[in-house]
């Protein structure tokens, strides 16, 4: 609370300004829950084209500057008096001051991955100044601007909008679309279930009857709305009471970064991967600690304890105060509970824990603060005719995990160069989870228990498909389908020179012009070398006239 209040208070005396110089249209806002993260800033329309100019929010200094980083492409980070930073991700291009820092520290550093620190007095901006145009690098299916701030000490996410609010028009209220009751397994029914159910809001005071009976939770599908924006976007707050009592509140306002995939449990994530629509839950589960979240002493639950009707009624709103109230009544009406079917405790992970889980062949390291509650795993091991390893599954659908955990696989046979070993994850497409080898087993990382894993070897270099010249363009393409490409650099004459991506693909390009190395129109010799991530080198070389 005392850091919202601290953040607030910058707001009051801090001058803030618009970060373009047209009418703001959101295409996303903050808090929006996704898969594994919310929504961490807001996405500023840039009317589907790059190079929109893009301006600073507010006095301060440029901080930091990053390319290739967390799926942001190029991003600025301005730090501002009080403890507030702004974060401007997706660019196209830096101003040519900026781009000249960031030049420099890749050629010092020999990478095109650039995380630039610089200091408060280095560069100063002031408010509206000019700092890069907009883009579509990074983790972007289109161009926009995003844009996020931070506590600067916490790096706690904000609300951008808290202090843009008089640069975006906002009078339409936040609309629910049904709410979804949760009966508590052995514990509570809903209308006769032990099945979570939905029901369409077709007015926002429901007349039809429900029954419950026992421990039931409720979650609700709402978006927020805005004018001069064709966006679906999160809902800011949202409330529950029962008979004109709160037993769950949610303001998403100040959100740490450690908390951020526990979007997951506050959100129905089942249902999300079945159906793309989120319903929020109205109770927290216990290894949820969203600092967003605010329950009762049921954590939210309702106890329908009393054979009468009880009054539920949700108010959703948004950042600027638009807010719509929903209700329905239910019926308390005693009724046999099922009992809840016992688990086998010997697959049951805690989230209260450290849980280490064996079994031949097998060692799952899941640490405290990883699970939302206690889950029952189904381990399914799947012998594969020429495999290294096992193959290992846990769950039969998606259950992504809050935090990294570990497993150990025991090897099978002998390979020529057990460094070239490590853990391959099969969910959509193949992903490297790490390798480390020991003693004939394998460790890497786990992060999704729906998932399948096993060892797999890798000696062969990356694979590079293509390269030409076009005056000062050098370009190459490579890539990796096993473990994956990690780094790549290229020499003239053996003086490196920087290869930078091209977004959305396999090719690298190289401008010679901005490069030390001086136009001769001489021979050149070239070298480009591709590792990747079991150390295994692709070394290229041609001569090049320059």
């Amino acid at each position: 609370m005392l850091n919202i209040i601290s953040s607030l208070l910058v707001a009051s005396w801090l001058t803030f300004g618009s970060p373009v110089n047209y009418p703001i249209s959101l295409a996303g806002n903050f808090g929006e829950p996704r898969p594994n993260h919310f929504h961490g800033g807001i996405d500023v329309r840039t009317g589907q084209v790059e190079g929109k100019p893009i301006f600073s929010v507010a006095d301060g200094y440029v901080s930091r500057i990053t390319v290739g980083l967390y799926g942001f492409g190029n991003a600025v980070y301005i730090t501002h008096p009080g403890g507030i930073t702004s974060v401007y991700c997706h660019l196209k291009k830096f101003t040519p001051q900026l781009a000249a820092i960031v030049k420099k520290w890749q050629y010092k550093h020999k990478t095109c991955v650039a995380d630039v620190r610089l200091r408060p007095t280095e560069f100063p901006v002031s408010i509206g100044q000019f700092i890069a145009v907009s883009g579509n690098t990074g983790a972007s299916k289109a161009p926009h601007l995003h844009l996020e701030f931070h506590e600067t000490k916490s790096w706690n996410m904000l609300d951008p909008l808290e202090y843009l609010m008089p640069f975006v028009t906002d009078t339409t209220q936040p609309i629910a679309h049904s709410f979804m009751a949760y009966p508590i397994e052995g514990k509570g029914l809903f209308c006769g279930s032990t099945r979570k159910q939905s029901y369409g809001f077709s007015s926002p005071n429901l007349s039809r009857e429900f029954t419950a009976w026992g421990k039931v939770g409720f979650g609700i599908w709402a978006n927020d709305y805005m004018e001069g924006s064709f966006g679906i976007l999160g809902i800011r707050s949202t409330t529950l009471s029962v008979d004109g009592n709160v037993v769950f509140e949610s303001n998403v306002d100040n959100i740490p970064m450690s908390c951020n995939r526990m979007v997951n449990s506050w959100g129905d994530y089942d249902h999300y991967c079945r159906t793309h629509n989120w319903y929020m839950k109205s109770f927290a589960e216990p290894g949820n600690l969203l600092p967003v979240l605010h329950t009762s002493d049921n954590r939210g639950v309702v106890d329908f304890n009393e054979e009468r009707e009880y009054h539920l009624v949700y108010t959703v709103s948004d950042v600027f105060g638009n807010n719509r109230q929903y209700s329905f009544n239910v019926t308390g009406r005693k009724q046999n509970i099922p009992e809840k079917k016992c688990p086998n405790l010997l697959n049951v992970l805690r989230y209260d824990r450290v849980n280490d889980y064996q079994r031949p062949g097998l060692s799952l390291n899941i640490r405290i603060g990883s699970l939302p509650d206690d889950v029952e795993i189904f381990p399914k091991r799947k012998t594969k005719e020429g495999g290294l390893s096992d193959v290992w599954s846990f769950y039969p659908k998606s259950y992504p995990l809050f935090a990294w955990g570990k497993i150990r696989l025991k090897l099978k046979g002998n390979v020529k160069n057990p460094q070239k070993l490590y853990i391959v994850c099969h969910y959509g497409y193949d992903r490297y989870m790490g390798g480390t080898y020991e003693n004939g087993w394998v460790t890497g990382n786990i992060r999704e228990l729906g998932a399948s894993y096993e060892i797999a070897y890798d000696d062969a270099p990356p694979v590079i498909s293509g390269f030409s010249q076009s005056g000062d363009k050098l370009r190459i393409a490579t890539y990796d389908n096993k473990s994956g490409l990690k780094s790549f650099h290229g020499y003239i004459d053996g003086h490196f020179v920087l290869f930078e991506k091209v977004e959305k693909s396999n090719m690298l390009v190289c401008s010679l012009k901005e490069s030390p190395i001086k136009k001769t129109g001489n021979i050149r010799n070239l070298k480009f070398v591709a590792t990747d991530n079991c150390n295994n080198k692709r070394i290229f070389t041609a001569q090049i006239k320059y």
